[in-house]
């Protein structure tokens, strides 16, 4: 049995510790939402290169300030446009450079529509929340572990952890849920120069889930077994209450036993003598003597006659 209590508990705090990464590499990281943005290509500046630049327009002249010359571009429909890609998270979002190489990055409070960045806001408090009472409730589980606590004490704690773990799941729920309002809010309200064409979430939103799924496991992990010792000790309190009261009932049955031994071993030798009754509602006199038998009818033992 003890074995299987330390085989739980570890298997809440494994839990409890690889939800904590998860969101924490969730949050710190900008990976949440993904996908591309259409933009026209700028013009090329600096001399020409050989091979073509396929991220900017060039114009058939380097000259371009002279007014005398015709200029023109090659690039026509789809051509003079351009797929850039992005990622976002809570705190940046992230878009490539106009030369294709590396990524610009900006506040995503800049991104969000003004009237809903209280609700950015509270999504950040939210996820703080979020690691605050998971790492409390880590830690909680950790101390239970110490082997220098009492059972009941090491109860106390795995009510509390279970109880963080899962107040900490239930803020990363309301947490995620607001990000995911608000960034749907950016892109149908967000500035012109942001909005994407195409998105799709991704691994870090993943993440972020898989640790609320997490979470919540190590928490129904940590009060099962708070639940199950605590129904152990009420049924082993209870079997011991049973035997108990077996015990005092068996006392009290074995009281009159010890009551009618003293009383028979108190009667004095002669109380076996002849027991004289009346017949037929007279006395018998002096010298007639009777026994009462078994059978129920008196026998006389002797006859005196004046």
């Amino acid at each position: 049995m003890r074995l299987e209590h330390g085989r739980r508990a570890s298997l809440a705090l494994t839990l409890n510790f690889v939800a904590f990464a998860f969101a924490l590499s969730a949050v710190t990281t900008s990976y949440w939402c993904e996908g591309t943005r259409k933009v026209a290509k700028p013009f090329c500046t600096g001399p020409p290169l050989k091979v073509k630049q396929w991220f900017c327009i060039r114009f058939n002249s380097s000259n371009v300030n002279d007014t005398r010359l015709v200029q023109y571009i090659f690039e026509t429909g789809e051509e003079k446009f351009l797929l850039r890609k992005f990622h976002t998270g809570i705190f940046f979002s992230c878009e490539q450079a106009a030369d294709m190489n590396g990524f610009d990055c900006r506040d995503f409070s800049e991104i969000a529509p003004e009237h809903e960045r209280g609700v950015l806001w509270l999504c950040i408090v939210a996820e703080s929340l979020y690691l605050t009472l998971l790492f409390t409730g880590g830690a909680l589980m950790t101390l239970e572990q110490c082997p220098c606590f009492s059972v009941m004490n090491k109860l106390k704690l795995s009510a509390f952890a279970a109880l963080c773990t899962a107040l900490s799941g239930l803020c990363g729920m309301v947490a995620h849920m607001m990000f995911t309002t608000i960034f749907q809010l950016a892109v149908a309200m967000g500035p012109e120069d942001w909005r994407p064409k195409t998105w799709d979430y991704s691994w870090s939103y993943a993440l972020a889930w898989g640790s609320f799924g997490t979470c919540m496991a190590s928490a129904v992990t940590a009060l099962n077994r708070y639940t199950k010792t605590i129904v152990e000790f009420k049924y082993k309190r209870r079997n011991i209450e049973k035997s108990l009261l077996i015990k005092q009932k068996m006392m009290e049955l074995e009281r009159p036993e010890q009551m009618l031994d003293m009383y028979l071993t108190a009667v004095p030798g002669d109380a076996e003598a002849p027991l004289e009754l009346p017949v037929n509602g007279h006395k018998p006199s002096t010298g007639a003597t009777y026994v009462v038998e078994m059978d129920g009818a008196p026998e006389p033992q002797g006859e005196a006659y004046c």
